[in-house]
């Protein structure tokens, strides 16, 4: 924003601070343009200016949320969302992908501002000041019929939704939480008859998990960077919603889908054919399968086959598996959907749990650090969010190879929170990248016999 050079615009520019900060604090309602023609309306939240594009606030439809509304919106926006901003546009909506921009239908009623645009960068880690920026920006932007005209190429009659496939993408995890799991909350409520444009389209991505998009979208991928024909729409939505790491909470979900709607949806995907995990309490002869997700760097558990004979010991049929960007995912989540438990140490291997059947046990390994709340928000929440049992283990230090690099009256040891205290570099260099696990098998064969106890 620029520096005001007089006492008007000094004024004005505290009055826009004075309103932004008592938007924020009171949450008004959705940001949002009038529309007389009878749309749904989408409940959205206000964000802080500073995803707004040219810094401007727009004022909310009076009466917009109440019971004697009359209006409803044909611009709508969640930017408040601390992982991603959202905006639906109901109204004659087109699309040059080519020049990152979406236009809408207006009216000169509306009253807006010469050149107002709304940028947004439809990736879901808004808080992710670094990788943002290498996301591509999407200019939103009023049409007004009586001055400009651009022509429509392509004509369709569903919704299209716009994100970007960019990132952290090739992530294993990544994959799921940041673009997977939103455009499922995003994109289910159409059964399929919603089109893709992905902006930052990397081909092979979208081969990758080509199963889970076709359940999706009954329609072709549109490359948004390279589109050069205009698309027109009856409504687009630009971005995707996001709730939590690898979850979504079904409160704020389209028909109050969950994570075991996801989780089905992934069964008919990739044709997973175990519903439920074995039920000893059946009397079943089968053996319950145990699968150790091995890591080959980070993180790797230095004593499997300690783990695996004591496991076998108590029952188990065990197999050690791992993974890589080259794994084909609909081999592996079949593999994977075959056993009753897996286990691995707190990383992206565990994101396999969406491949489990119901009822199967998920083990987490929480290397040693302080580490035991981030671990169950990334895995722990989506796990009993499947309706899988979920079970979380903390090494000791002498269970960390970090014994061999530090003494023990270090601050690694003593103090693990000063080391968070220092950033993210820090604490990730010490606790995720130099430390490897070795199990205490008298420790750690309770968890795998409690285990056991909830497959009955």
């Amino acid at each position: 924003m620029k520096w005001a050079r007089s006492v008007g615009e000094v004024i004005s520019s505290l009055f826009v601070a004075c309103f932004l900060v008592s938007l924020v604090y009171f949450h008004h309602s959705p940001i949002s343009f009038p529309l007389t023609a009878p749309v749904r309306s989408v409940g959205l939240d206000v964000q802080n200016s500073s995803a707004l594009g040219n810094d401007y606030i727009i004022s909310e439809t009076a009466g917009n949320e109440g019971k004697n509304s009359k209006t409803t919106p044909i611009l709508s926006c969640d930017l408040k969302n601390f992982r991603s901003a959202v905006c639906e546009i109901y109204s004659n909506v087109r699309i040059h992908g080519n020049s990152s921009s979406i236009f809408f239908a207006s009216d000169e009623t509306m009253h807006l501002e010469a050149n107002k645009t709304w940028q947004i960068r439809p990736y879901t880690r808004k808080f992710d000041v670094f990788v943002m920026k290498n996301v591509r920006e999407v200019t939103i932007r009023p049409l007004y019929a009586s001055t400009e005209a651009l022509k429509c190429n392509v004509d369709h009659n569903i919704t299209a939704i716009v994100f970007a496939s960019a990132g952290y993408t090739g992530n294993f995890f990544h994959d799921f939480s940041d673009v997977l799991i939103p455009l499922f909350i995003t994109a289910r409520q159409f059964e399929g008859e919603v089109q893709m444009l992905v902006a930052d389209m990397n081909l092979w991505w979208i081969r990758k998990y080509k199963e889970v998009l076709d359940k999706l979208s009954n329609y072709e991928i549109i490359d948004f960077n390279k589109e050069n024909n205009v698309h027109c729409y009856p409504r687009v939505i630009v971005g995707l919603y996001s709730h939590s790491e690898l979850t979504m909470d079904p409160s704020r979900t389209p028909h109050n889908y969950s994570m075991v709607d996801f989780a089905r949806l992934i069964r008919r995907a990739y044709l997973l054919e175990r519903n439920f995990a074995i039920n000893l309490a059946g009397g079943s002869k089968n053996k319950p399968r145990l699968l150790i997700i091995a890591r080959n760097h980070t993180r790797k558990m230095t004593n499997v086959g300690e783990i695996v004979t004591v496991a076998e010991e108590l029952g188990f049929e065990v197999v050690v598996k791992d993974s890589s960007f080259r794994t084909n995912v609909g081999e592996f989540a079949r593999m994977v959907n075959s056993f009753d438990v897996m286990m691995g140490v707190h990383g992206a291997g565990l994101t396999n749990e969406v491949f489990l059947p119901t009822n199967a046990v998920v083990i987490q390994i929480v290397p040693f650090g302080n580490l035991e709340k981030i671990s169950e928000h990334d895995f722990g929440e989506a796990a009993r969010n499947m309706m899988l049992g979920y079970l979380q283990y903390s090494i000791s230090k002498e269970e960390s190879t970090l014994i061999d690099l530090y003494p023990r009256d270090h601050a690694v040891f003593t103090d693990p929170e000063s080391i968070r205290r220092q950033g993210w570099a820090a604490m990730s260099e010490i606790y995720l990248r130099q430390q490897n696990v070795k199990l205490n098998i008298t420790r750690f064969k309770p968890t795998l016999t409690r285990a056991l106890e909830l497959l009955r």
